[in-house]
């Protein structure tokens, strides 16, 4: 059976949340002899700009033919009101004949402008969050997730976890074997799950130009230390409550959860990469027990340090 994907575009869309699902579903068509149809979509035929100013050519929304997947994406496009207008009645109605509707990174929004989210639990790019909170509300937001499935929805975070998604896809239509030797063509990490936190923005708020990038520095050689908001104000040079608000306005997240992050982030490393104790690792990452840190890469990954060791080691 081949299932017809379609990839819907808009001016000014990202190119990678096109581009990058279209590559994972065209060579998993490959290793799934001829089991996916691509087509790139937009409301008129033609060539569509995106931000980069690259295009692509696309086949009219209205004559595509019927979908098994309809595949959304993101980018500059999504802050034109005009633009959310125009694709929400187009998305409304393929959705009642579409096996799964997704999104990829801010492609969320024109599901959500659609409807389709209302009630359900959707993720976008951890910078639009705010704005997509303020402006749907009945959107069950849980903004630190790389990507969700909520029946027969799926949204995903930005611009790279939409391969993320169309391996999580290619598995649940062919299998983990072809997902996975799609991921190894691809040469991407077979597969971050759904659960993962969208650690794009810690590596932002990790830029030496940003107000705390020296702190973040400064933090990841100490994660073995007590790292507490105190410590990391007198660090900063702020009072503990100025510096907790100023820190969760630029990066997004509570100190807390920064250091947490780190910490995760540096355990897991340690983890992949030989048979260090898990109890080892727990000390020197600063965690102190094993317990504390299964909770922290459950919060963060969605599966217990153990697990992503046995995925490493298969990978």
């Amino acid at each position: 059976m081949t299932r017809h994907i379609g990839f819907l575009i808009f001016p000014d869309f990202q190119l990678l949340d096109a581009a990058g699902p279209i590559a994972a579903f065209e060579i998993a068509g490959l290793y799934g002899q001829g089991a996916y149809t691509l087509h790139v979509l937009a409301m008129e035929a033609g060539r569509v700009r995106s931000s980069s100013g690259a295009t692509l050519e696309a086949e009219a929304l209205a004559d595509a033919p019927p979908l098994d997947t309809l595949v959304v994406a993101g980018g500059q496009g999504t802050r034109d009101t005009d633009i959310l207008t125009a694709l929400a009645d187009p998305v409304r109605r393929l959705a009642h004949s579409t096996r799964r509707i997704t999104s990829v990174c801010s492609g969320a929004f024109i599901l959500a402008e659609a409807g389709l989210l209302d009630g359900r639990r959707a993720t976008t790019h951890w910078s639009r969050t705010s704005g997509f909170g303020q402006r749907y509300p009945r959107v069950r937001l849980e903004p630190d997730r790389i990507y969700i499935k909520d029946g027969s929805v799926w949204t995903s975070a930005g611009i790279t976890a939409g391969i993320d998604l169309a391996l999580a896809l290619i598995a649940e239509d062919l299998g983990e074997d072809i997902a996975r030797r799609t991921a190894q063509q691809l040469v991407v990490y077979h597969r971050r799950p759904g659960g993962q936190s969208q650690f794009s923005a810690l590596l932002e708020m990790d830029r030496p130009e940003g107000r705390f990038g020296g702190l973040m520095g400064w933090m990841r050689e100490r994660l073995h230390e007590p790292l507490n908001v105190e410590r990391l104000a007198d660090r900063a040079a702020m009072s503990p409550r100025n510096f907790a608000r100023a820190f969760a306005a630029e990066t997004g997240v509570t100190p807390a959860r920064a250091v947490e992050r780190l910490r995760v982030e540096a355990a897991r490393e340690r983890i992949e990469a030989g048979p260090e104790p898990i109890e080892a690792i727990a000390q020197a990452a600063g965690f102190g027990e094993p317990e504390r840190m299964r909770r922290a890469f459950l919060r963060a990954f969605g599966q217990p340090p153990q697990a992503l060791r046995r995925s490493a080691r298969a990978g």
